[in-house]
């Protein structure tokens, strides 16, 4: 599994269910030397870190106030404010910064939800780089299957199942990892959208040691993404039941190479 970092979605059923969720992966994140932050709706309140907040190692964070309710967040900002407080938090003498967040008001609109999912990359691209990690919280009951889906395929771990997760990536355009299939096409085509993988040198590297399972349909999806930015899609340490259908297809935009 490529999971190179760690961003992940976690679907929840109760507040309590996220708040002991949060409670334990900020609790780590303490013992790794983090500084730790929870974000909520409303004044936000987590129990058992009385101590790393009074000394400043903890903070909480209302999601009203820095992102209000209907607001549209700008994802390329949003991103950029975390790599400065995880900067500012190295700089403090910590050995990064861990932040668990319930995010669910800001996906219950359309708009809302396309903008998120983009942060949600933006953010990610950044973890597979520094030492920042997340714990991004949806309220299933609130928003439902259909959206959780579409943030969790944007992490590279979650509790929930879309089939899929598109993620950064340290060494390639992105990384893949899941399944794709015909169930996963409409999704797939929205993920790489929002996350919009960018060629270097020619090349649209996605590392796809994770990915078990690839229908034709779907490395067609990911060679017109390439394509499309004057590209060829490179397959980077695939299984060999992918590597074997990109030369059934006999795809001559598509290029598999070995791990690097």
């Amino acid at each position: 599994m490529s999971v190179l970092h760690d961003h992940r979605c976690w679907a929840f059923e109760s507040t309590a269910d996220f708040r002991a969720r949060a409670r334990e992966f900020l609790r780590d994140g303490l013992a790794r030397g983090r500084q730790v932050w929870f974000v909520a709706p409303g004044e936000p309140a987590l129990d058992g870190l009385d101590d790393a907040l009074r000394t400043g190692a903890a903070r909480t964070v209302s999601l009203d106030e820095t992102c209000p309710a209907g607001a549209v967040v700008d994802p390329d900002e949003q991103a950029r404010n975390y790599a400065l407080a995880t900067e500012a938090a190295l700089a403090a003498g910590y050995t990064g910064l861990r932040v668990a967040a319930d995010w669910t008001p800001l996906v219950t609109a359309p708009g809302q939800l396309d903008a998120l999912a983009r942060y949600e990359h933006a953010v990610d691209r950044y973890a597979a780089v520094r030492p920042f990690s997340a714990m991004c919280g949806y309220d299933r009951g609130q928003v439902g299957d259909e959206v959780v889906a579409r943030v969790a395929s944007m992490h590279p771990a979650t509790n929930a199942d879309p089939g899929f997760r598109l993620f950064g990536s340290a060494s390639a355009s992105a990384a893949l990892a899941g399944e794709l299939d015909l169930s996963t096409e409409e999704l797939l085509v929205e993920a790489l959208r929002r996350a919009d993988p960018q060629p270097v040198a020619g090349s649209l590297v996605l590392d796809v040691r994770g990915l078990r399972f690839a229908d034709h349909r779907s490395l067609t999806r990911l060679a017109e993404h390439a394509a499309n930015r004057g590209a060829t899609l490179v397959l980077r340490d695939p299984s060999p039941a992918v590597s074997r259908l990109v030369e059934v297809l006999g795809l001559s935009t598509v290029r598999v190479e070995g791990a690097a």
